[in-house]
């Protein structure tokens, strides 16, 4: 039996599972926080010295948990940079997270360009806050040192399989990271290096993109290292998604994202148009609103948590009575409406009780996210299936509503750590087809996340009136939100 090590370094720690190759059986498991000075309840910081991963990674790897593995992939956070000088030493710290700095340089981007449309069409995403392009126009713009000195652009993943290998003259990354920089198109499958210099103001080295079972290279002492992937590709490969099935994350915010055979160039920049860590295309739009939603609407009814939430939405009825809450409360990108604020609607005497709003916070939530699935179907997705993340997907009300709302079978996988397995998958892939033991087309056949299997029935026309309640409010607030 082969095994093989998959880690996930997100903002604030490191995870490593350890798995059999034949199975994806996860045999060992380490976890280490990253060492970052942080009091107890503060936001994590933008800028991050990169050796703290390094350290995390170390740490959670000890007491011999990578005995006798033969290959390590990795995951880590998305959108972050980490620019080198042409010694290879880091510039300044990582630039990580949705960074609020970048926001104004985003907008700087897109007029330069010509448009979100241009955008679009060049790499399949239009410049955000958080992306890495936007990330280098407000370094150029506030760091001009530190820009100037810029030789090489690596994401986290880039860098710590780098460091894995020794620093060795090749850098590499894969087709998930590069299309999440704003630098690189996953319809072309290349680089824009004159979108690179229109955010830092000058050329620069950056990363080969190396295919999905591509190993980036092999330490002295005998261990290959996979491509690495973002965790957001890691995480779709760890559940096992394919064509049909799509991802419906519950964070503060929700996205969903699904397996597509193309890209797709969305002018009005609600799509983002990912590549996944297959071969294939990973599609994704995200709203701004979805479980803090559900957590205003529990502090505005004085509850503790949301799990009372979930049980006094429950003794409502569907459709909340009339009642329907547009959650745009940090306004919204799907539909675009930035500046706009939340709507209740339906107000009428038998309506306002405390069991209504609580239901329809949930059903705001969720045909939030059915807009979003409907962007995705709009441009030919399909979605049979849906995969429902986040702790909010395993609350009584979410599992109660969701199949009907959505109109399809919803699938709640178990907790498990997805990123990094799904890292520990690219390894045993890559390491099969190093060993000529697997098609390197063809990723290793793991037996997919245990899971809650959740079906419409009989509620599905209930969920679909409710829907229509929804949109008819939704569009006599913003006509023409979603085009025509």
């Amino acid at each position: 039996m082969a095994i093989v090590a998959g880690l996930d370094s997100s903002p604030a720690f490191t995870r490593i599972v350890v798995c059999d190759t034949a199975t994806g059986a996860v045999l060992r498991q380490g976890y280490a926080p990253h060492p970052l000075d942080v009091p107890d309840g503060a936001p994590r910081p933008s800028d991050v010295d990169p050796q703290a991963w390094l350290l995390s990674l170390g740490e959670a790897a000890g007491g011999g948990l990578l005995e006798g593995v033969q290959a390590i992939g990795v995951s880590t956070q998305a959108n972050a940079v980490v620019p080198l000088d042409a010694q290879g030493n880091t510039v300044r710290p990582a630039m990580t997270g949705a960074d609020k700095r970048a926001q104004v340089a985003a907008a700087d981007l897109i007029d330069a360009l010509g448009g979100r449309e241009a955008w679009a069409q060049a790499v399949g995403c239009v410049p955000q806050a958080a992306r890495p392009v936007t990330k280098l126009r407000w370094l150029a713009k506030n760091e001009p040192e530190n820009a100037s000195r810029t030789a090489v652009l690596l994401q986290a993943h880039d860098w710590l399989v780098w460091q894995l290998l020794g620093r060795p003259v090749r850098r590499t990354t894969d087709r998930g990271g590069a299309s999440g920089t704003g630098y690189w198109s996953a319809a072309t499958g290349a680089y824009r290096p004159d979108l690179v210099e229109l955010a830092l103001g000058h050329q620069v080295a950056l990363p080969e993109v190396i295919g999905p079972a591509e190993a980036a290279g092999t330490t002295p002492e005998g261990l290959l290292i996979s491509a690495g992937t973002g965790e957001t590709m890691a995480a779709a490969f760890g559940l096992g998604i394919g064509l049909g099935d799509a991802v419906v994350s519950l964070g503060a915010s929700g996205s969903v994202m699904a397996v597509h055979t193309e890209a797709l160039a969305d002018q009005t920049g609600m799509i983002t148009s990912l590549a996944d860590a297959t071969g294939m295309h990973l599609p994704v739009v995200t709203t701004l609103n979805a479980v803090r939603a559900l957590r205003g609407t529990a502090e505005l009814l004085g509850l503790p948590d949301l799990e009372a939430l979930s049980e006094l939405a429950l003794q409502s009825t569907p459709g909340s009575h009339g009642l329907v809450l547009l959650p745009y409360l940090e306004g919204e990108r799907t539909p675009n409406l930035p500046h706009t604020a939340g709507t209740l609607s339906g107000l009428r005497r038998e309506s306002m009780k405390a069991v209504h709003l609580a239901r329809a916070s949930f059903e705001g939530m969720l045909c939030g996210l059915a807009d979003a699935l409907d962007v995705l179907r709009g441009r030919g997705v399909a979605v049979r299936r849906i995969f429902l993340l986040g702790q909010a997907a395993e609350l009584p009300a979410v599992q109660a509503m969701a199949p009907s709302l959505f109109g399809v079978q919803v699938v709640v996988p178990q907790p498990a750590d997805y990123a990094a397995i799904g890292a520990a998958r690219q390894a045993a892939w890559a390491l099969g087809a190093a060993q000529g033991t697997l098609d390197p087309r063809t990723p290793p056949a793991w037996q997919g996340a245990a899971a809650q299997v959740l079906e419409p029935g009989d509620d599905l026309a209930v969920g679909q009136a409710v829907r229509q309640q929804y949109v008819a409010v939704r569009e006599q607030t913003h006509p023409g939100a979603f085009g025509a």
